[in-house]
């Protein structure tokens, strides 16, 4: 090893000597280490770090003779265990780097490690490693000290000053951000003036619009009444006339009689006889005369007047005129009712034809693409039991309940031949009695053994309701059967259950079980079957097993009173009584019964269908009351509104029970109820109560919750008030 004051050498002055075949001797050693004492400082230490020269007395000039690389070693620069190593020195010099170059990467890699340049505010301490490799530089190479030293105080000069710009430059980003938002803010005011302004307008032009109607409205009234006045006008002038006609008449005739009265007195007197002849001549002749115009006038007048008809007739024809009037009035707007009536069926009409021809098109289009229907007869020869097994298990299905049972009987097949299930693990979505590592036993039970197995856990379920079921259902495995053969028959019992859909106590286990249904809706539905024997039984006053049609409608109508008549008919059709079925008596103990592998009668099976149709009517009409998405939030408030107003008839504590299962939260943590009689004056506040922080879920999680509970509708809805 060589002095370490003997270390540095020349890096111009090249070797003298030639090189020894043996190596470099001792003396002539490239490798030099010290212990540097100077502190940097931002680390607040220095470190000392050898350095490495090559043979002729110039820096190594790796890697342009390296024909590979060597393994760096984790350790710190400068340490003694490096120069304590056999053979530290004796490395070929062609073959790796430099042992000073890998110290200094090491130790670079070390310190960037320790830094978290995920972040900008580190960004500056990413330096620092730079810094005390440069600075391990200035003090080791103490030739190109001066240089080097230069170099770094430029470039930290450099560093300080832009530093220094960038603090600078800080308040202005911060003005020019407060600017940005009072130009938004300014904005925004002038956006809400503008709408302030254009509703104002909007309304000062559909008042001008309704002043507008008014007005013509009120022209189009006087315009009729100016026609009436002149018709009426007319009709009085004509009047007049006709009077004054007959005063002139009546005058002329009262002229006559006088002239004629005076005629007779004078023709009665004495003296009369004794007048000229020719006077009396005269005045014949002026009587026949006046005669002759009399006639005249008299066939006027019966010409003018002849078609007068007394007033009593005319007030009789008037009044007859009247009612009929209003009659021809009624038909007129009873024939414009008629008239839209049949424009509105008319367009009925083309949406219906729109509608038959877009069916129509379909119809053809899905019977070209569509495959034909599949011949189920073929599945007699590949079920067990044959043809007559098949028609008892396709009996009254369709082809998607035929899809199931055929799925069935091929995944019973292949659930006989598996011997093993494997293990589901530990994980979090993993049910707690399913948690297992490894391979369990198939036990194969038979569908029977399930199904009592099944039953004898819900009978044992009712007197111990305070473990959560999947616990519940595990440690009644442990208890029939013993903790090392649990897990085998959890693993058994959940593959079959989930395995028969069609069989109702299976898949309603299932559905419990998987958190698909709550507990409570399978109790309720069993009381509720319960009961219905029970009325059905206090019916049957002779105990004789039989009811009559009349007994059975009533019964399923007083003990169902919100369902339907078609829900009764249908029900009344899964008992056995058709429209073609003249049985007199029916006997309903049968309706109630199940077979060995718990498949129910037809009518509590349909009793299960209506059940859940009447909870998607219910979910649906509260979605349709809601007005929301289904990926749209919705309030307690609003929901509990909705419910009230689909449902007017639910009860507080039932009402408390939906809004707890909706929103997940225990009932005591639920705000009051809403007053009815103080509804109207909470609807102020609703606006101001929106400000406030309340719960809110999305209405799918909303909707999916209620579905797994028991909800159902309590009264009837009120009905909408008729015009």
């Amino acid at each position: 090893m060589s002095n370490p004051q003997q270390r540095f050498y020349s890096f111009s002055k090249p070797r003298s000597q030639p090189r020894s075949s043996k190596g470099t001797s001792e003396d002539e050693s490239p490798y030099g280490d010290s212990k540097c004492t100077q502190k940097h400082k931002c680390s607040q230490k220095w470190k000392s770090l050898p350095w490495q020269f090559s043979l002729s007395g110039h820096l190594s000039p790796w890697p342009t003779f390296a024909s590979g690389q060597t393994i760096l070693q984790n350790r710190k620069p400068c340490s003694d265990e490096c120069r304590k190593r056999p053979g530290w020195q004796q490395h070929p010099l062609g073959m790796a780097k430099p042992k000073y170059l890998e110290q200094l990467e090491n130790y670079l890699r070390k310190e960037l490690l320790l830094l978290d340049l995920g972040t900008d505010s580190t960004q500056e301490l990413r330096l620092q490693p730079y810094r005390e490799i440069f600075d391990f530089f200035i003090e080791d190479f103490k030739t190109y000290k001066p240089l080097l030293s230069s170099i770094k105080n430029a470039y930290e000069l450099m560093l300080a000053y832009q530093r220094e710009r960038i603090r600078t430059l800080e308040p202005l980003k911060a003005k020019l951000v407060t600017m940005k938002e009072d130009c938004n803010e300014r904005i925004l005011a002038m956006r809400a003036e503008e709408k302030c302004e254009i509703s104002a307008l909007k309304k000062e032009k559909m008042n001008l619009l309704k002043l507008i109607d008014k007005k013509n409205e009120e022209k189009v009234s006087l315009q009729t009444e100016v026609s009436k006045l002149r018709k009426s006008l007319a009709e009085e002038y004509l009047r007049y006339l006709s009077e004054r006609d007959a005063r002139k008449i009546l005058i002329g005739d009262l002229n006559e009689l006088r002239y004629q009265r005076e005629d007779m007195s004078l023709a009665q007197s004495p003296g009369v006889w004794g007048e000229d002849p020719v006077k009396l001549t005269l005045a014949l002749k002026m009587t026949r005369q006046d005669l002759t115009r009399i006639q005249m006038e008299l066939n006027t007048m019966k010409a003018n007047f002849g078609d007068v008809v007394p007033r009593r007739d005319f007030e009789m024809q008037e009044k007859t005129n009247k009612d009929l009037q209003e009659q021809l009035d009624g038909l007129k707007a009873d024939y414009e009712e008629v008239c839209k009536e049949h424009e509105s069926l008319l367009q009925l009409h083309m949406m219906t034809l729109k509608e038959r021809d877009q069916f129509s098109s379909e119809l053809q289009e899905i019977q070209r693409t569509s495959t034909p229907r599949p011949d189920w007869t073929k599945c007699e020869d590949v079920v067990a039991g044959g043809a007559e097994r098949w028609h008892m298990l396709a009996e009254g299905k369709n082809s998607d309940q035929l899809v199931d049972v055929l799925l069935e009987e091929i995944g019973e097949g292949l659930l006989r031949e598996k011997d093993f299930f494997h293990g589901l693990g530990y994980g979090e979505e993993v049910p707690a009695f399913l948690q297992f590592d490894g391979t369990v036993e198939n036990k194969k039970p038979t569908k029977k053994f399930v199904v009592d197995l099944l039953k004898d856990a819900w009978r044992e379920r009712l007197t111990d309701e305070k473990k959560k079921f999947q616990d519940f259902f595990f440690s009644f495995l442990e208890r029939r059967f013993g903790p090392d053969e649990a897990i085998a028959w959890a693993y058994t019992i959940f593959e079959n259950i989930k395995l028969f859909r069609t069989n109702d106590v299976m898949s309603q286990f299932y559905a419990v079980l998987m958190g698909k249904m709550m507990e409570s809706v399978y109790v309720n539905y069993k009381d509720t079957v319960a009961q219905l024997l029970k009325e059905m039984i206090n019916a049957d006053s002779q105990n004789e097993g039989l009811l009559t049609n009349e007994q059975f409608s009533t019964i399923l109508k007083s003990f169902f009173p919100l369902k339907k008549e078609e829900e009764i008919q249908e029900l009344m059709e899964a008992a056995g009584w058709l429209p073609s079925n003249s049985a007199d008596v029916l006997n309903y103990h049968f309706l109630f019964m199940e077979t060995e592998e718990g498949q129910s009668e037809p009518f509590v099976q349909k009793l299960w269908e209506q059940y859940e149709a009447e909870k998607e009517e219910y979910l649906a009409e509260l979605q349709q009351q809601l007005g929301l998405k289904p990926n749209e939030e919705v309030t307690l408030s609003k929901l509990q509104k909705a419910l009230m107003t689909i449902d007017p008839s639910l009860d507080k504590q039932t009402l408390s029970a939906y809004l707890s299962q909706a929103f997940q939260i225990p009932e005591s943590e639920l705000p009051g109820e809403l007053d009815k009689e103080k509804e109207q004056e909470e609807e102020e506040e609703e606006e101001e109560a929106k400000e406030e922080v309340s719960i809110a879920v999305e209405l799918q999680k909303v909707l999916e919750r209620l579905r797994t509970a028991d909800t159902k509708r309590v009264g009837p809805r009120e009905p909408e008030p008729t015009s």
